[in-house]
């Protein structure tokens, strides 16, 4: 069974007295990945965050999923931190979130999910032993072994050189697959390839606007003429929105 798809409505979002999202309404259709750009401060972070539960939702708002069950509940979060606890392994980190609800954890899963983002053998490894981009993608571990409908990414793979953010698009695109994502990135190439619906924040305060995607399926290829010209096209628009 594929998973549901979420509703939010806000009537605008102000942090502090400065207004940082209007009001509108989205969809976010079910099994598809929606990717989240605009201008630094839009309010990119700050919609996932009102998604996740991590901020309160404004009075009026509201936030469902299309069958009538919980949200947050079934939600698994990676931000751009990888947020790694200093004392606890590598594998120890990956199967935290079983930990702290009580549960059993499923090595077994674990294990997998430690090699299929590279990092076979350093399961005892603790964080200080791991460079940033290891540490990013032990994150990416933790978040897929959680095994959620619901998946909000925050700049996830923004800690990691070029090929290695290369392949680990691919794996979370094949990963991911049949699961509701909002993917939060400043990186029009990476939203490209992975989406099924582009969105812009754009204004002040900002407003989600629509972006044409590419035919294909993601992970698309990233040398791709149709893609590579959507992404000079994106470039420019995201330009006009900083304007």
């Amino acid at each position: 069974m594929g998973s549901p798809g979420l509703h939010i409505r806000i009537p605008g979002l102000t942090i502090g007295t400065w207004p940082v999202l209007g009001g509108f309404a989205l969809d976010f259709a079910p099994g598809q990945t929606t990717v989240l750009l605009g201008p630094s401060g839009s309010g990119k972070s700050s919609l996932l965050r009102l998604m996740a539960g991590l901020l309160p939702l404004p009075a009026g708002a509201e936030l469902s999923a299309s069958d009538g069950g919980p949200v947050t509940s079934r939600l698994a979060w990676m931000a751009q931190q990888d947020l790694l606890l200093p004392w606890l392994s590598l594998q120890e980190n990956v199967v935290l979130g079983a930990r702290l609800r009580g549960e059993t954890p499923d090595m077994d899963r674990a294990r997998a999910m430690i090699a299929a983002v590279g990092l076979a053998g350093r399961e005892a490894a603790l964080p200080a032993q791991l460079s940033g981009g290891m540490r990013q993608r032990a994150a990416l571990a933790r978040t897929l072994v959680e095994d959620r409908p619901f998946v909000l990414m925050d700049e996830p793979f923004s800690a990691v050189d070029a090929p290695t953010r290369h392949r680990l698009q691919e794996l979370s695109a094949k990963l991911l697959a049949g699961r509701t994502v909002l993917l939060v990135t400043h990186d029009p190439l990476e939203a490209l390839r992975l989406a099924d619906r582009i969105l812009v924040l754009v204004g002040h305060p900002a407003l989600p606007e629509e972006i044409a995607v590419p035919a294909g399926t993601p992970p698309r290829p990233a040398g791709d003429a149709a893609l590579l010209a959507a992404q000079a096209a994106l470039l420019e628009r995201l330009a006009e929105a900083v304007a």
